[in-house]
């Protein structure tokens, strides 16, 4: 008799599916941060004026899109809604509080506590969707931070002179992150689809953020003091320019990836996968403005990729043993 797996061949492609729409989306962000760069070092545009405009542009394009191309994407259920005005509300406080954590924190510092995110969304996942929590994704988790600690220069000290609010604030990023990524893979399970989910939270996080920038009396750094600062960039249309192409461009793909994968993966695998991102942005950095890795950076891209690597071959094992054999 012949003995074989009798493994449903669908459920292959569903898992590569995900690991590849991650990974995609890991990759697509990383260019962001370049983008970022350009806005807020050559036209000093504030963080969370970037971070409206930002959210704003890439529902607008989507939304363009869709009512083009896909109408009856745009169609949602009161009860959903109720859920992706919340969403939202969670995506502009993850901005903010992001936001606000490289402010106090600086970016090396703020990296890593925002990548917390990984344990946040393992131990919630498993609590809140009762999804599998074993030694290989603690493994993973582990390896994903230590490698982001390498990656950030965050093991230089002096990175680490901050302020109690300023540790609390990047924790709560990571926290915030862990939140995003789980409502993420609850609204696929509500059976919303990703592109759907994608152009009402981030229209729902600019008018959270709009309001965030006119709080009075200064309350948040990095926000617009008046309403004349919202037009910061006034007739620097390069500047226009590179913010439309931030939001239009990796931002929408990017973020739209990630919530593909959360329709055929757990949320604590994407936000895994999601680790890698510093990895190619450090890469993207030396290819096109010559920033060189350190031996100690290169180390820690290597334990994020192998963190990434160890949970995909994991859960391939898994899969393939919990099919029958007959």
């Amino acid at each position: 008799m012949e003995t074989r797996y009798n493994h449903p061949m669908p459920e292959v492609s569903h898992l590569s599916r995900g690991y590849s729409a991650a990974l995609a989306s890991a990759v697509i962000l990383s260019t962001t941060a370049i983008l970022i760069r350009h806005l807020t070092q050559a036209f000093g545009l504030p963080a969370l004026i970037l971070a409206f405009w930002r959210d704003l542009f890439v529902a607008a394009s989507l939304l363009a899109a869709l009512r083009l191309l896909r109408p009856a994407l745009l169609e949602v259920d009161r009860s959903h809604l109720r859920y992706l005005v919340f969403f939202g509300a969670m995506l502009a406080l993850f901005n903010a509080l992001w936001t606000l954590s490289v402010a106090l924190n600086g970016a090396a510092v703020s990296t890593v506590l925002a990548y917390s995110s990984a344990a946040f969304t393992a131990v919630l996942g498993r609590w809140l969707l009762k999804e599998r929590l074993d030694w290989a994704k603690w493994l993973a988790v582990a390896l994903s931070l230590a490698g982001c600690a390498l990656v950030s220069g965050a093991l230089d000290p002096a990175a680490w002179r901050v302020n109690l609010a300023g540790i609390v604030t990047g924790i709560l990023s990571g926290l915030w992150y862990a939140i995003y990524t789980l409502m993420g893979r609850a609204a696929s399970q509500r059976g919303l689809n990703p592109w759907t989910t994608l152009v009402y939270t981030f229209g729902f996080a600019a008018v959270f953020l709009l309001g965030f920038n006119l709080l009075p009396g200064g309350l948040l750094p990095c926000a617009a003091s008046r309403l004349s600062d919202f037009l910061w960039l006034g007739d620097a249309w390069l500047g226009w320019g590179a913010l439309i192409l931030l939001a239009a461009g990796p931002t929408l793909a990017g973020f739209g990836l990630y919530n593909v994968a959360l329709t055929h993966l757990p949320s604590s695998v994407v936000n895994l996968i999601a680790t890698s991102e510093p990895v190619f942005t450090a890469a993207i950095a030396f290819f096109l403005l010559g920033e060189r890795l350190t031996w100690v950076q290169a180390g820690g891209s290597i334990l994020i990729l192998g963190g990434v690597a160890l949970l995909r071959v994991y859960e391939g094992w898994m899969e393939r043993k919990a099919a029958p054999i007959t």
